[in-house]
Order: C-alpha cells, then sequence, then structure tokens
C-alpha cells in the first residue's frame, strides 16, 4: 500500500478514487488511489471502475471531463499496470486508442484556458444540513495561476477554510459573513451550504468576479454583482459578489458593511498590499455599535486555549465581529510584517490551527497538504 493513504474498505476507496477524478486531481495521486482500491495492485475489478463507473459514468451524465486529462489517465494507468506484469483489460488499450486517433478537442478549454472540477466533501452523519449524502461544489478554473490575480485558481487554503466552514456549522449559520479575496467561490458555496444569512464575496480583479459568479450559478446560487454597498433586502439567502479593491477603498465605505463573520483564504501574500489589507480589516472589525468586553483570550499568538472551541460555538448575538482567515505562510518576513502592521491598527490575530482544527472531509484529495495551512482568529483589541 503507498505510503501515506490510510486503510480504508473497498467501498470507501472507490468513492475516492471517482471523487478525486471529478476533482482533476493529479494522475500520479490517482495511480495511488487505483493501488490502494486494489489492495495493493491495480485489478481488473479496478481498471472496470475507472472505465465503466468513472470515465463512462461522468461523460453520460453530461459532465465537463477534460479530455487532455482522461488521455493521462489512461496512459498512465496503462504503464503503472503493465510495469508490476499485471493484466491490463482490453477494453483499456481501446478506450486509449480512441482518446488518441480521434484528436478530441476540448472547445471550452482551448478558447478560455478553464477546466472544471468537482470539489466532493465527505461529510459524516451528523455533518449534513440537507438530504444530500455529501456536498459536490463544481468549479470553473483557471490553468493559467495568475489569472485574475491567482483567483481563478483553487488554493489549500480555500479548502481548509470550506472545511472549517463545514466542521463548526453552528458558528457561521445564520450570521452575516462577508470574504475578503473570494477567488473562486468556494467559501461562498459552503457559507450558504450551512446556512448563513447573507453572504458577500469580493475580489479587486474583474475576471475573478466573473469567474466566481459563473461557479455560483454553476451552484444553483443566486448572484448578484454590485460595486457599492446596499441595504439587503432579500428574504432569502442570497450570495452577493462585489467588487472590492483594498487599495482604493475608503474606511465609511467599509464600515458600511457591518458583518459578523470576516473570512480570507491566502490574502496575506504580498508585502506592498499588507497595509492596504490590515486597513480593510480593521475598518470592518471596528465599529461603534458592539459594546467593549473583556476578551476571554489574551491578544497575541498562541498555542493553547482552554474551553477555546466551547467558547467559539456559544457566542452571544451582540459580540463584536470576528476574522478567520486561512493561510498558508510562504516568506516569514510579509507574515511578520502583517502581525505588526495588525498590532499597530488595535488588531488582536491569534494562532488557533491547534485548537480548531477542521474535519478531514477532502481524503481522497492526496495534493490538498493540510498541514501547510494556519488558521488566524483576528479581533478588534478597541472593542475586548
Amino acid at each position: 500500500m503507498d505510503a501515506g493513504i490510510a486503510p480504508c474498505s473497498s467501498h470507501t476507496s472507490f468513492l475516492y478514487l471517482k471523487s478525486a477524478i471529478l476533482a482533476i486531481e493529479p494522475v500520479q495521486f490517482l495511480i495511488s488511489l487505483a493501488r490502494q482500491a486494489g489492495g495493493e495492485s491495480i485489478t481488473t475489478r479496478v481498471q472496470t471502475f475507472i472505465l465503466e463507473e468513472c470515465i463512462d459514468d461522468i461523460v453520460a451524465n453530461g459532465s465537463e471531463l477534460n479530455h487532455k486529462y482522461v488521455k493521462n489517465i489512461l496512459r498512465k494507468l496503462i504503464a503503472a499496470i503493465e510495469s508490476t506484469s499485471d493484466t491490463v483489460v482490453e477494453v483499456l488499450y481501446e478506450k486509449f486508442a480512441y482518446y488518441l486517433t480521434n484528436q478530441l478537442e476540448d472547445h471550452f478549454l482551448k478558447e478560455n484556458n478553464r477546466i472544471y472540477k468537482q470539489v466532493t466533501f465527505l461529510l459524516p452523519q451528523g455533518q449534513k444540513c440537507s438530504s444530500r449524502v455529501d456536498l459536490v461544489v463544481p468549479l470553473q478554473c483557471s490553468l493559467n495561476m495568475l489569472e485574475g490575480d491567482t483567483g481563478c485558481a483553487l488554493w489549500p487554503s480555500s479548502l481548509f477554510l470550506s472545511e472549517l466552514i463545514l466542521s463548526y456549522q453552528d458558528i457561521f449559520s445564520n450570521k452575516y459573513c462577508f470574504e475578503i479575496g473570494s477567488g473562486v467561490g468556494l467559501v461562498g458555496v459552503t457559507l450558504c451550504h450551512v446556512g448563513a444569512s447573507k453572504v458577500i464575496l469580493t475580489d479587486g480583479d474583474a475576471s475573478t468576479l466573473a469567474n466566481m459568479r459563473s461557479n455560483l450559478e454553476l451552484n444553483n446560487l443566486d448572484a448578484e454583482t454590485k460595486t457599492t454597498s446596499t441595504k439587503w433586502t432579500s428574504v432569502k439567502p442570497m450570495v452577493e459578489c462585489r467588487y472590492l479593491h483594498w487599495e482604493s477603498a475608503s474606511r465609511s465605505e467599509l464600515q458600511q458593511y457591518q458583518p459578523e463573520i470576516v473570512l480570507g483564504a491566502d490574502i496575506i501574500y504580498d508585502p506592498l498590499c499588507i497595509p492596504h489589507l490590515v486597513r480593510v480589516l480593521s475598518s470592518l472589525l471596528n465599529s461603534a455599535e458592539y459594546e467593549p468586553k473583556e476578551d476571554e483570550v489574551s491578544c497575541g499568538l498562541i498555542q493553547n486555549a482552554e474551553d477555546f472551541r466551547s467558547k467559539l460555538i456559544q457566542k452571544k448575538a451582540n459580540e463584536p465581529p470576528i476574522g478567520y482567515i486561512a493561510t498558508v505562510i510562504r516568506n516569514q518576513e510579509t507574515f511578520d510584517c502583517f502581525l505588526r502592521l495588525a498590532a499597530e491598527s488595535s488588531l488582536c490575530v491569534l494562532d488557533i490551527t491547534e485548537m480548531m482544527k477542521p474535519l478531514s472531509l477532502l481524503p481522497y484529495m492526496l495534493s490538498y497538504d493540510r498541514s501547510s495551512v494556519h488558521l488566524l482568529r483576528v479581533s478588534s483589541s478597541l472593542l475586548n
């Protein structure tokens, strides 16, 4: 069995394999999952499952599956099986020949450099907000990692923050949530799934906003794109996409929102943007409408806090707004700059990674390194 993959039942192994293909996981990880499903070898049963229950079934149901990706799966799958002298089913060769000789084109990908993924959150019993067994989120992403200032790609921190929301539903349910730098919109979809009362997704790039709105529509969510703050009047929960340029957003404009929870995934990355980011956070988290009160946890980065999880879930209605930022620390100097400027702006930043671990809802996504993501809780020290 491949290192790093926990043993699981046959049914679960096949579920992981199909979920990974829908998520367009790198092929080397699919090979690992295929071996796991076959008990350390890629059996004829596993090969048939990939052909019939994955590739053929996905295409038959009208879902997008990149032809180049399928061809790569088949090529590397055959090579992996032959390398161990196992039997390759004849249909596998035929399917590979079909994709080679027909020169199938991905018209959407050719024109827009985009690809469809389906992220499946495997929710355990007691964590389901609806009758659906799992939460399946179709997403349109870009193969150009820099498109939309990286906003059209799917990043680990977005996956982590989404797992967090689904794991701690009571914290986000019936709350007015505001996300900074919303990217492909995955966090917004999960917020709607757990029943957030209001969801505003923002970004400072027009192409990211357009892609985000397309993804909301893919997930059957009503979305509006606005450039100015307006009163929320929708009877049912609605998600809004709004343009927010950190550098030019005024404090008065930002304070009109007054969200209960502010979220962000991988927004601490550019040293030049840090002062503007801190100003945006400070404006959203500082509100004169909240009564000052003694904080339950001291300011600063901490490793432990007694009863931290239970206190978060038992938050009272009139408590100050709280921010949750998931981030991968790629440059320590940039992160230290964020901490310094946050403190100067009267913001409390707590590292709660160890105290508020999300459930592992993406066990099939072997490319996702959750251990690299830190979770920060941000609040105003003026209101504590």
